[in-house]
């Protein structure tokens, strides 16, 4: 059982030490020319444009349930404290749950999808072909990669947190019968430059979380068809756990040292 125990210890530290070792790579290979802008802008498009659909549902739908639940819970505790909720969707959507539920869904949509097809290019050896041709994995795979996640995953947290206050607008004017110039007027009040900056952080390093494992995943699956789809699971699992542990440690630091 210790033995089993160590082993998994070990193999743990191990890949946190390559992720690390891949993500320096990355920011090495950045700066470095040639860029390749039709493949950075592309996967802009694929990460960003093609993901507006499901953070769209998602965030709605976030919006509504949870002006729903604290406006029924507000009322139930003073009558009339549900014109407050503008302010609770607002802050909410912009500091926590924007960030994380879109981070989350990139993860299982994008992380994904870049460990399935780095980790086919390596079972059927074409990565190999690009170190035999002379181009740098790294620079040609992971960095379009993680440039599109490091810009589009805050785009989307924007998009997300819009999309959720306007979800919790309606549930407030429709059900809770709120006035819609109430809640716009209490979000305004409550919400600060301070949480979208904070909401902008996180998704940031999360975007960077998910394109670093993704990216870790794809290079080193093994064994085939059967290789490439435990890369992928394993990469959305990876992905998750990295974000939920960052995200206190994130809000952590820039709550109590940056005070954002």
């Amino acid at each position: 059982m210790f033995e089993y125990i160590g082993r998994k210890i070990l193999q743990a530290i191990t890949s946190l030490g390559q992720i690390t070792s891949l993500f320096l790579a990355t920011l090495k290979w950045m700066f470095r020319k040639p860029f390749d802008t039709k493949n950075i802008v592309g996967q802009m498009v694929h990460i960003g444009y093609n993901s507006l659909p499901v953070i769209f549902i998602t965030s709605l739908f976030t919006g509504m349930v949870m002006a729903l639940q604290t406006g029924l819970t507000l009322e139930a505790t003073l009558k009339g404290m549900s014109q407050f909720i503008g302010s609770v969707v607002s802050v909410s959507m912009t500091r926590e749950l924007a960030p994380v539920l879109t981070a989350l869904i990139m993860a299982g949509r994008i992380g994904s999808s870049i460990a399935a097809e780095i980790g086919t290019m390596q079972v059927t050896e074409q990565i190999d072909a690009l170190k035999t041709l002379g181009t740098n994995p790294v620079h040609y795979l992971a960095v379009p990669r993680f440039l599109a996640l490091l810009f589009m995953t805050p785009a989307l947290v924007m998009f997300a947190d819009f999309i959720g206050w306007l979800g919790g607008a309606i549930v407030s004017v429709l059900e809770l019968e709120t006035p819609f110039l109430t809640y716009y007027y209490n979000s305004k009040s409550a919400l600060k430059m301070g949480d979208i900056l904070s909401g902008l952080i996180k998704s940031g390093c999360f975007g960077m979380i998910i394109a670093t494992v993704g990216c870790y995943k794809g290079f080193a699956t093994s064994g085939g068809a059967e290789g490439v789809g435990k890369s992928t699971i394993s990469s959305v699992v990876t992905s998750s756990i990295f974000i939920l542990v960052a995200d206190y440690f994130l809000t952590s630091f820039l709550n109590f040292t940056l005070h954002i």
